[in-house]
């Protein structure tokens, strides 16, 4: 649900605003659009108060600019916007990599470029793939959190471990719904077969470890739990997750997989028939800044995409050099149209030959 929406200014006021916005240095935006000062940002329900205070203020002070939330999860905030033709009351829309990709095959956002937006020009390049209307912000990488208590990382960073009988009813496996489940079934299908879309392969391999898994978790409450508990020493997730553990002093790490280096990304997107341009430019303008990332991966714990941002010394402990550089690190993303063309029969297929064993 949308969060209380922020009273609009008076037309004069909003005429005076608009004249003064492109003499004021970083407000004004390159492209079309209506002239609103105001404009919303769908995103996702958590982390909404972080996002507000790392980037969403500081960008209404530098801008003028007014902002209004609207939350949900990925898959229903593209249904809505689906069901709009594109035409939701949405300017811009964070949304992962996947449901990017599914909403730009049904025709529902729209391309721009560092014309419209200065600071793509200044991004790592995976960002600004081609094959997404929109840039990414951010990016999660696939590994394994594990129990520094009761492994270490070499260990850890072996899929195999996930097969040993040693660590039996003591790992956890995603389910393939959450993000880290499709990058470790092309991690485990690049390791064990001929590629990252090398299903069969994959599940194979993770067929014959599914009765030796504790469970496979839907959630990052659930796996973090498993761990901080002891019920588990081991579970493929992404980066983000250990962050929070390692600051409060769990004896919880992460660790890059040794093969089959998989990472997400999420992205800003305009849907097809957004009605503030301008607005929209500004906001994702800002948001790829050097300033804003930085925010960002201070307060949020985002990973940056912007080379010139400076990330937190917990974010460097957690991923190393992936932290600023994860393409150089051996991360890879996976092609977007491969996915959304497979994902129905992947997700059947996984409940059928994986987590039901």
């Amino acid at each position: 649900m949308r969060t209380t929406p922020r009273r609009h200014r008076s037309t004069a006021a909003l005429v005076v605003a608009t004249a003064l916005a492109t003499t004021v240095a970083g407000c004004s935006a390159t492209g079309g659009g209506s002239d609103s000062k105001t404009l919303v940002v769908s995103s996702f329900p958590f982390g909404s108060e972080e996002l507000t205070k790392a980037v969403i203020e500081p960008f209404e002070k530098k801008t003028g600019y007014k902002v209004e939330l609207d939350t949900g999860n990925n898959a229903t905030r593209l249904t809505r916007l689906e069901a709009a033709g594109g035409r939701a009351d949405v300017d811009v829309m964070l949304i992962s990599d996947y449901y990017a990709a599914l909403g730009q095959s049904k025709g529902l956002f729209q391309k721009f470029g560092a014309k419209d937006v200065p600071n793509m020009s200044k991004l790592s390049s995976f960002a600004v793939d081609e094959a997404y209307d929109g840039p990414a912000y951010t990016y999660q990488l696939n590994g394994t959190l594990y129990r520094t208590d009761k492994l270490d990382a070499k260990a850890a960073a072996d899929w195999a471990v996930y097969g040993d009988k040693k660590y039996a009813k003591k790992t956890a496996l995603p389910d393939i719904s959450v993000t880290s489940g499709q990058l470790t079934v092309s991690g485990v299908g690049e390791t064990y077969g001929s590629g990252p879309y090398d299903i069969d392969a994959a599940y194979a391999k993770l067929g014959s470890w599914a009765p030796h898994t504790l469970q496979f978790y839907s959630s990052s409450t659930e796996v973090t739990n498993l761990l901080t508990q002891g019920e588990i020493v081991a579970a493929p997730a992404i980066s983000a997750f250990a962050t929070t553990l390692i600051q409060s002093g769990e004896p919880v790490s992460w660790v890059a997989p040794s093969k089959g280096k998989y990472m997400a990304t999420n992205r800003m997107m305009i849907p097809k028939d957004a009605k503030n341009l301008k607005a929209a430019y500004a906001f994702i303008d800002y948001y790829l800044s050097a300033e804003a990332q930085t925010q960002a991966a201070k307060v949020i714990g985002d990973m940056p995409v912007n080379p010139d941002a400076t990330i937190p010394s917990v974010l460097g402990k957690v991923a190393g050099k992936a932290a600023t550089d994860p393409v150089g690190a051996g991360f890879r993303t996976l092609d977007p149209g491969t996915v959304v063309k497979n994902r129905d029969t992947w997700v059947e297929r996984f409940a059928r030959e994986v987590s039901s064993k």
